[in-house]
Order: C-alpha cells, then structure tokens, then sequence
C-alpha cells in the first residue's frame, strides 16, 4: 500500500530529524526561547540543518503519503519514528542495544500494531466540504493559544511537554491541510488548482508554526518530555481531523478499550526509548578505522 510505505518514510526522516534538532536546540541558551533569535541561533549548527533537510524529505514522504490514504492511517504509523531511528543509529554507529530500548521498541510497535487492528480507521472523503474548516481552525488556535499560554508559565520538562503538544497539533493541521490541498491535484486543472488553494499555503504557515514551536519544546525540556507529547499528540489530533472533517471512521464502544491499552504501549515505549543515550545523543560514535 503506497500511503504505508511513505508513512513509514516520513516517519523515518522525522525520527531522525528530532534527534538531530534536540541535540542542537540543546546548545542554545534558555534566554533565547520563545524569540525568533533561536532559529538564527541554530541555523549556525550543521546538526541542525541536517535535521532540516530531513524534515523537507519526511513533507514530501507525508504528502504522497496522505495523497493516497486516510489520515488516521497515515499519522498514526509515525509513532514508529523514534524507535526506527534509534535502530537504525545504533546499526550506523554500532552501538549495541540496551535491552530495554528493545522492551521500548516492542512496546510501540506491539501498541501500533493494536491500536490499527482495533481502530480499523479507514473511509472517508478527499476533501473537506463548505465552510467545515472555519469552526475546525477556531477551536484549533483557542486549544494552540491555551497549551502555549501555559507552556509560558512553567519551566523546564512541563514546559516542553506542553510545547511539544502545541507542536504536534500544529503538525496535525498541516497534515488535514495538505490532504486537502493535495487532493486538488485530481480537479481538472490540476497543478494549477493545487497553486491557487489557500489550503496549500495554510500548509506552509502551519508547518513553520509547528518547527518553532518543536525548536523552543526542544530546548525547553529533554527528549524524554517532549517526544511523547509530540508522537502521541499527533496521532489522536490527526485522527480528530480525520473523523471530523473528512468523515473518516474508527471502531468505538467496547472497542475503546484495546485502544487505550494500545495508547498506553506506546506511551511507555516512547518514554523508555526517549531516555536512551543514542535519542540523547550521548552516545559517541565509534573510532574511523585507521
């Protein structure tokens, strides 16, 4: 199914993206947070751009990804980008493995793999109808506005937790909006249709929304904080704006059940893989071979 496999790619590249972002974000001063200084401040860093080109790679993955399935089929398969980043790592730098990176890694996989077979998502439409979108990008600032407004009064890991939620509901909006825009690639006019939608550019401007608010969660607070919030938050809201925009559906009832089992898999195996050297970068590279 091609809307798995670039899901799995764009999970992939944004795995390694995030590890590459906090290491860097990590370097910077507190004093620069919240302030657009921060984003000059990184863009001195080689690690931090490396982490950008990975993210221009994962958009394009998302965008063929979501161009050919259902959001709550393609988000929800992110959540295996920091435990296939991290094995992927540990293979490049061999380094071995913890067992409990590996309890971490089942953990979200088997919590994946639950979560799918008991949600079944699937249906839906392409496009949003009428004016749906107007009520959706109201409550959407109103929730933005209330988690960084508190995010702002706390320090440290509450605060890039918070953060970290504010940015996976941003990287939830720009998934609906680039579904909808892509789909205008099927109107008759095509690529000119895709050009002229305010979806697209609503795109770009949630996207960098979202990369600012991923920077300061960054260095606020450590992977262990953020990557839950981040990992978990852009599933469930992805799944949001897929029921209520593009009627998607998911099994409900008794069904919930396994489903919160499934969260709380992943949510424990984020965490534990979170607090690895290797997502830490702590870890150093082996020595070249002479």
């Amino acid at each position: 199914m091609i809307s798995v496999l670039f899901a799995v790619l764009t999970a992939l590249s944004n795995g390694a993206a995030s590890v590459f972002q906090r290491r860097a974000a990590a370097t910077v001063p507190s004093s620069k947070a919240m302030h657009a200084s921060l984003i000059g401040q990184l863009l001195r860093k080689k690690v931090w751009l490396a982490g950008i080109g990975l993210v221009i790679l994962a958009a394009v993955c998302q965008a063929v990804a979501l161009a050919n399935g259902p959001i709550a089929v393609v988000q929800p398969i992110f959540v295996i980008e920091l435990p296939a980043t991290l094995l992927l790592a540990g293979h490049i730098m061999r380094v071995r493995l913890p067992r409990r990176v590996w309890y971490g890694v089942a953990a979200v996989t088997l919590g994946l793999a639950l979560g799918m077979a008991t949600a079944d998502p699937g249906g839906g439409r392409e496009t949003v109808y009428g004016w749906a979108w107007i009520p959706a990008l109201v409550v959407t600032a109103i929730f933005e506005a209330a988690v960084i407004s508190g995010a702002l009064s706390t320090r440290g890991n509450i605060r890039g937790a918070l953060l970290g939620l504010a940015a996976a509901c941003g990287y939830s909006l720009t998934a609906a909006l680039m579904k909808d825009a892509m789909a205008r690639l099927s109107d008759s006019d095509g690529v000119v249709a895709l050009l002229t939608s305010w979806q697209l550019y609503g795109t770009a401007v949630a996207g960098v929304g979202s990369l600012f608010l991923l920077q300061n969660a960054l260095q606020a607070g450590t992977l262990v904080a953020v990557q839950p919030m981040l990992t978990l938050g852009d599933a469930l809201i992805s799944i949001l704006y897929g029921v209520t925009l593009f009627g998607e559906s998911l099994r409900t009832g008794w069904w919930l059940l396994p489903e919160a089992g499934a969260l709380a898999l992943v949510a424990v195996g984020c965490v534990e893989l979170a607090r690895s050297p290797l997502a830490s970068g702590k870890t150093a590279p082996p020595s070249r071979v002479k």
